[in-house]
């Protein structure tokens, strides 16, 4: 292997860039399908797919060749104008997602902070909370995006250090999950959210499953708690689904798998077809109708080659049947970890392709698996320590699933 070559590209981004990240010592250079391949031309199976921003996989034609076609007629024109192509997809979007109301945006972050300006303006302009005095509750261990006011109701301390002062509006209940001893579903959690909620309270903000905190899946029933308690205290119930919808957890929506319906949806991610940031807060028309002009904006959101490739990205969700593969697959992957003969897995979990592994902290650091992954062809990557997600584009089959298993089998083993 040549790491001369991917050195220099290395300390080229030590010299030049922020060391806001840690990345793994490969340099990528190019991506198909499943797969990526270093500027050594070694490839890999790409078990992380950005987050889920690659769930159609890596450059799919269809999605390339959209967005070429329209780079070629209309890239930006900004909101001052209307365009076909972004009356086209909001109109998609709504019919599938059964939502009113689209707001289009670029990152997962500024669809996050629209959901918090939608959901005061609500609770100022409808349910009568006085001025400035809207509240906000959130879930421990959340992880909604890096804007000063999302990482400062994070209680993730190493997100908010040097970064105060941070605004005031948000409680902090606690988050449900598999491993509730609560002889009733998730009585702990549910209690922990009713006991914030005030005359001055307009939404509870969630996710369906925690992505960064460690694939942390609640227990069954515990959203459509969630759902029954805003219902009765007159509370928005909003979603952040920017990790986990459009079919990663082998749903179209998470909280399909608890047939509830959030008064507000987050989408980001593989909205863009891998290609583009593209991202949307989805609702009702009684929420959303209290922007007016001039309250908030885009620059670049909605713009027509963002709107053609989302509008793509979701046809081919259908198309091709990714959904389904994602509940199928990832079962026989989930059961696969589980049933690989070693002591190192505390617990494996999640939904459709979206899976963490834990291994027992007393063991060995996840990032140490994730390198020893890499060194056999596969990308993954860790979080808090402890915890390996595995996040393959919704394209992979059986095949290559069995061809990473024999490889992570040899790891775990390795530490057993």
């Amino acid at each position: 292997m040549n790491n001369d070559l991917q050195n220099k590209y290395i300390e080229k981004e030590a010299i030049h860039g922020a060391k806001n990240y840690s990345p793994l010592p490969v340099v990528l250079k190019r991506g198909e399908g499943v797969y990526l391949w270093d500027v050594n031309d070694n490839k890999y199976l790409d078990m992380m797919s950005a987050y889920s921003a690659v769930s159609h996989g890596h450059s799919h034609p269809k999605l390339v060749s959209s967005l070429v076609d329209q780079s070629n007629k209309l890239a930006i024109a900004s909101r001052a104008f209307y365009t076909e192509p972004l009356a086209e997809y909001i109109e998609k979007l709504s019919n599938l997602s059964g939502f009113s109301s689209i707001l289009p945006m670029n990152t997962g972050a500024e669809a996050v902070e629209t959901a918090i300006k939608a959901a005061r303006r609500w609770g100022y302009f409808t349910k009568g909370i006085p001025e400035n005095e809207a509240e906000i509750i959130v879930a421990d261990g959340n992880f909604h995006g890096r804007t000063t006011t999302i990482v400062g109701f994070s209680s993730e301390e190493d997100y908010k250090k040097g970064f105060g002062p941070f605004p005031e509006g948000f409680k902090t209940a606690d988050y449900c999950s598999t491993g509730c001893e609560c002889s009733k579903v998730c009585e702990k959690s549910i209690n922990s959210f009713e006991s914030l909620i005030t005359e001055n309270t307009c939404a509870i903000l969630v996710e369906p499953i925690q992505g960064e905190g460690g694939i942390i899946t609640p227990q069954p029933g515990w959203l459509k708690q969630l759902r029954e308690v805003c219902t009765q205290n007159n509370v928005l119930l909003i979603l952040d689904e920017i990790q986990s919808g459009l079919g990663r957890t082998g749903k179209l929506f998470a909280y399909e798998h608890e047939n509830i319906q959030p008064d507000g949806l987050i989408l980001g991610k593989a909205l863009g077809g891998g290609l583009l940031p593209v991202s949307a807060f989805l609702s009702s028309r009684e929420i959303m109708d209290h922007f007016n002009p001039g309250s908030h904006g885009s620059t670049f959101g909605g713009n027509p080659l963002a709107a053609v490739v989302a509008s793509k990205a979701l046809d081919i969700l259908f198309e091709e049947n990714l959904i389904e593969n994602s509940r199928e697959m990832g079962d026989y992957l989930a059961n696969s970890l589980r049933n690989i003969n070693t002591n190192l897995i505390k617990e494996v979990r999640g939904k459709g392709l979206w899976i963490g592994v834990e291994v027992h902290e007393d063991t060995v650091r996840a990032k140490q698996i994730c390198l020893d992954l890499l060194d056999l062809g596969i990308l993954a990557k860790e979080t808090h320590e402890t915890v390996i997600r595995f996040a393959p584009p919704l394209i992979i089959n059986k095949d290559q699933i069995d061809w990473a298993l024999e490889r992570i089998t040899k790891v775990f083993k390795k530490y057993t």
